[in-house]
């Protein structure tokens, strides 16, 4: 036989019954309902038994209906009570679980302890959620030889001890079986210390776009409790959650597969199990909010590694620790690290926790299909989400209020996850405040010497123009001189270097060189001066000769003035000092040994015409 699938839904005087039976025959088929049961067979679907929430009449008002081209049978059935309100109807799981199993004693139990009086128990009892203070024991050899327990209520053991090697990528700690929590907790942070990078976090806290940007994206529990908050404000009364949720097909055959059980759990493993929701729904709001609500490769290694009941099997003692956990593993594994992304994930486990538990249904359903495509992430399954999602089928709603009511109230800073986040971001905020002052001062200063040469430019054009009507008012007066004495001056016309330089006679090197001349004419002789032009290397080596104490004296007394040597000069020489000497050459070159370099002095020649 198959089970169909189906769904239910109500309305104040009636229960609907949808029932999916392709290919089959409508002529043949049988429904039975009485009390909380409710049956229903056509072959080859058969629906064994249906144990609802509430009960059921048949007083002549029951209806059914088969739609042929979608294959659906729709049985409306009365309720017994007008008005009632059944809850839990999209908890199919414990729907499907028999009557008789909800109320029987478990196989293996204590002494006068059932699982009525369990249940009842949890419901009377005030659920603290504050730190929970035992004495302090010590540890004997005979218990460190036991197994340490994990997993959903810590009720697993010796799982990771025949499978190290194969699992080694899903957890961080290593042979978690013979660790005790304390030292798993002891070895969970020093790990997230030695992993925090202060660089990247904050490089995220002041390139923050994209993080902005992610913060924007709105998952659909929030249009679910705008929703509900209008309502419930609007109507001044409670309204039931699970009509802000809906659940899809895929969903509903996932809950159809699942197997009924029953937990019984004491006081401080239920405890650590609704702490350990917490955090995995934390995980999993940041894993949907930093990829927009799509899956990708990572979306598995994001929710395990953020979550500390996952990754490192960790049972927590207080939402505070919850918290201060995921907090501190947000800023040091993900690509994103950024405070915002933990305050947005807190918020939105809180909104989830207020829709009740259908939509804490809805969001371990995907995680239990995200792991279920990871191959190494499956083991987390069957250790953890699979319990989970029966377990939260069968809890009071009323639970789930005071555990949303306690994480609203609960307060995380960045100063808790101890990390000094606040010491980095001030001084990543002076280097930050030094570097603009310097970029500042940097730009006036590239504008000061942009005006200073400016001002030079206008400066040099303003001097160029003045020296332009200086020389040309010189040769005005020149010209009129001229005019005046009738004569010009035969040497007026010499180059301002050969007026200043020092002479020395270049007859001998002038061989091979180039010379540039200048005719003076005074009316009756015409003077060629000529320069040699010297090479470089002539230079630095005279310039070295000079060093070695040889210095070519100032022109004598009896030279020309302009440094020619006049034809008559030639024909009766004047009488040397006895401090010169004649060159071998009788060319008129004077030179002096003394420990003093001068600079050296250029005489020119006359070429006669």
């Amino acid at each position: 036989m198959i089970t169909p699938a189906f769904e239910l839904t109500q309305d104040p005087d009636f229960l609907t019954v949808i029932i999916r039976v392709p290919y089959a025959r409508p002529s043949e088929f049988d429904v039975y309902f009485e009390g909380e049961d409710f049956k229903f067979y056509a072959k080859p679907y058969f629906l064994r038994q249906l144990t609802l929430p509430g009960r059921i009449v048949e007083d002549g008002r029951e209806k059914a209906s088969y739609n042929t081209d979608e294959g659906t049978f729709t049985i409306r059935l009365p309720k017994e009570i007008p008005g009632q309100y059944f809850e839990g109807l999209d908890m199919l799981t414990s729907l499907l679980a028999p009557k008789k199993s909800r109320s029987a004693k478990p196989l293996v139990e204590e002494i006068a302890a059932s699982a009525e009086l369990c249940e009842e128990e949890e419901e009377e009892e005030e659920f603290d959620w504050e730190i929970e203070q035992t004495p302090y024991e010590e540890s004997s050899e005979s218990s460190s030889l036991l197994q340490h327990p994990y997993g959903f209520g810590n009720l697993r053991s010796g799982v990771f001890q025949r499978l190290q090697d194969e699992l080694s990528d899903v957890i961080d700690i290593k042979d978690p079986d013979q660790t005790p929590a304390a030292e798993r907790r002891r070895r969970r942070l020093a790990a997230e210390a030695a992993k925090f990078e202060p660089d990247h976090y904050l490089a995220d806290f002041f390139e923050d776009e994209t993080i902005q940007h992610l913060l924007k994206y709105k998952p659909w529990w929030v249009d679910a409790h705008k929703k509900m908050t209008a309502l419930q404000r609007e109507s001044h009364q409670e309204h039931d959650t699970h009509t802000f949720v809906v659940f899809s097909e895929e969903e509903r055959e996932q809950l159809r597969k699942f197997t009924n059980k029953s937990y019984l759990l004491d006081k401080r493993s239920r405890h650590h199990v609704y702490l350990g929701l917490i955090d995995i729904l934390l995980a999993y709001c940041y894993e949907i909010c930093v990829n927009e609500g799509d899956k990708s490769v990572e979306s598995s290694w994001n929710i395990r590694k953020l979550s500390a009941t996952l990754c490192w099997l960790e049972s927590f003692t207080c939402i505070h620790d919850v918290l201060v956990s995921f907090g501190r593993r947000v800023l040091c594994y993900p690509l994103y690290r950024h405070f915002g992304l933990v305050t947005r994930a807190f918020t939105d486990t809180v909104m989830i926790l207020q829709l009740g538990k259908a939509a804490v249904l809805k969001c371990l359903l995907d995680i239990h299909q995200i792991f279920l495509e990871s191959d190494p992430a499956y083991i987390l399954n069957d250790l953890f989400i699979t319990d989970y999602c029966i377990w939260i089928q069968k809890i009071k709603s009323k639970k789930l209020a005071a555990l949303s009511e306690s994480l609203q109230k609960a307060v995380l800073t960045k100063s808790h996850v101890g990390l000094e986040l606040e010491e980095l971001e001030a001084a990543a905020v002076l280097v930050q405040e030094e570097e603009n002052a310097l970029k500042a001062a940097g730009t006036v200063s590239k504008q000061q010497l942009l005006s200073s040469e400016s001002e030079t430019s206008d400066s040099e054009e303003s001097s160029s123009t003045s020296s332009s009507e200086t020389e040309g008012s010189d040769s005005d007066e020149q010209e009129s001189s001229t005019s005046e004495d009738g004569e010009i001056n035969p040497f007026q016309g010499t180059l301002q270097e050969e007026r200043t330089a020092p002479l020395i006679d270049c007859n001998g090197l002038r061989q091979g060189t180039n010379t540039s001349a200048l005719e003076v004419s005074d009316g009756k002789s015409k003077v060629s001066l000529q320069s040699p032009s010297l090479p470089g290397k002539l230079i630095e080596e005279l310039e070295m000769q000079m060093h070695s104490a040889m210095r070519l004296s100032e022109q004598p007394e009896g030279l020309a003035t302009a440094g020619c040597i006049s034809q008559e000069q030639e024909e009766n020489p004047v009488p040397k000092p006895d401090r010169f000497s004649e060159d071998t050459a009788g060319k008129g070159n004077f030179l002096e040994v003394s420990s003093k370099p001068n600079p050296l002095h250029f005489l020119c020649s006359t070429n006669e015409d």
